[in-house]
């Protein structure tokens, strides 16, 4: 029935899947993601497994063999068993009707062939080896993402498989098939009715790949116009300035490939010069500028971060990092100022960001403002290691010590505090009690 040459390694727990549902008299695979990337020789997340045994006998059967069954998912099929304190889940053969409700089939190749792409849809046990109807150990040996049969029925069932052909193509650096392709540009305007939920999990998968570039094509075929439009402009605008040889969205996409897969910073770097085109002035040499882009892509990273319904804790610092991420830095007091801002964790991951920044500028500049940014670590490192003060928590004196001194507590004392904050900014040596407490008795922060 399937290629016996081909050996699948099995845990444990799913070979005891696979044989129980078996002795029961049913069919049972391995299906999709964990076949295909065994046959890739990466480990795979998940084990999903597919038979023909109807949900509630899948119940049945491993209820009384005493495992804990999870029935959440079983009117769409899939029954969650629990082995050994690991989840997997067990589908039955889908398939559709005309009124596109879930139904059931009692044939594995009906349920393969509603999957998105070959490298997907093919299935596995070891008695009958790897089932594959629609090449998909060919496109993987081809490096090629292929829609199972008709692009147009697979993407019209799920639009979201649009950007997942994107995100494969990432993640395993395969091409996307040229009549899939065409499809997806056909059909990108369709990307509107999936939630933009599942839409930022997908992006965040690309973003985190080994290939964002791959956002480039996602731009061209339409897709991304869709839910993040400002994009497209950045890819068409041209900088003009000796110290930048990419456009915009050129260097913006090489920012996001020189720095770790941190999803807050990817998505900084995704952002951070994502208002150059609406700030773009050229002077009278020909030369380009982009006054205070940081600040507006700021608030419009702010703006596309919410409308993706990023968590608050991710916009927060994501908008922080683009707000500073060209702040200029040179001597101690100015670092200590921005610490005083930001924070030591996010100067730390400011620093990453200039780097990536750097790297994807005009490279004969490179030595120069590496040079300088090492400088400025070294700097910040001997402000860290000296302990000096740059928040109000750190200052010699506290709330306490101002009440003592016949101070009223609340915004009076909070406001005295900022300003002896300030004076320590700018001079370290004054972070001392006595200093601090005769600045305030002799009314100089009034």
């Amino acid at each position: 029935m399937g290629n016996k040459n081909i050996k699948i390694y099995l845990p444990k727990q799913v070979q005891y899947i696979i044989s129980t549902l078996q002795s029961s008299k049913y069919e049972a695979y391995i299906v999709g993601g964990c076949v295909r990337d065994s046959l890739l020789e990466k480990e795979p997340k998940d084990w999903d497994i597919t038979t023909n045994a109807l949900p509630h006998y899948v119940v049945e059967i491993f209820k009384d063999l005493g495992f804990k069954v999870v029935p959440i998912g079983i009117q769409y099929g899939t029954v969650t068993v629990v082995i050994d304190k690991e989840n997997f889940e067990i589908t039955t053969y889908r398939s559709r009707n005309s009124n596109e409700k879930e139904s059931f089939t009692n044939s594995l190749k009906e349920d393969l062939c509603k999957r998105d792409f070959t490298i997907n849809a093919m299935a596995y046990n070891d008695e009958d080896g790897l089932i594959d109807y629609f090449s998909g150990l060919e496109n993987i040996d081809n490096k090629v993402i292929k829609c199972v049969e008709s692009p147009l029925d697979r993407f019209s069932e799920d639009p979201l498989r649009m950007l997942r052909a994107y995100r494969f193509s990432a993640e395993l650096n395969f091409n996307i098939e040229k009549h899939t392709g065409e499809w997806i540009e056909k059909l990108s305007s369709t990307i509107r009715i999936v939630s933009i939920e599942r839409i930022r999990e997908e992006f965040n998968k690309i973003l985190l790949s080994d290939n964002p570039k791959e956002i480039h094509n996602i731009s061209a075929c339409g897709l991304l116009g869709h839910f993040i439009p400002e994009f497209d402009i950045c890819e068409k605008t041209s900088q003009d300035n000796p110290h930048h040889i990419y456009t915009v969205g050129e260097h913006i996409i090489k920012t996001v490939e020189s720095i770790e897969k941190k999803l807050s910073l990817r998505l900084t770097m995704f952002l951070h010069d994502i208002c150059k085109p609406q700030c773009k002035t050229v002077d009278d040499k020909g030369i380009g500028h982009f006054y205070n882009h940081d600040e507006v892509s700021s608030i419009k990273a702010e703006e596309i971060l919410k409308r993706m319904k990023y968590d608050n804790k991710t916009i927060e610092k994501v908008t922080t990092l683009v707000k500073y991420h060209d702040r200029r830095m040179e001597g101690n007091k100015s670092i200590r100022n921005l610490l005083s801002l930001i924070g030591e964790d996010n100067f730390r991951e400011l620093l990453k960001i200039k780097e990536a920044d750097m790297m994807a500028q005009n490279p004969i500049y490179y030595e120069e403002n590496h040079s300088k940014l090492l400088q400025i670590e070294s700097k910040f490192n001997d402000i860290i290691r000296s302990k000096q003060c740059f928040t109000i928590k750190d200052l010699a004196v506290n709330g306490k010590d101002l009440s003592d001194l016949g101070m009223k507590e609340g915004k009076e004392v909070g406001i005295v505090l900022n300003k002896l904050l300030s004076v320590v900014l700018e001079n370290p040596a004054m972070n001392n009690k006595k200093i601090l407490l005769n600045l305030v008795r002799e009314n100089e922060m009034n």
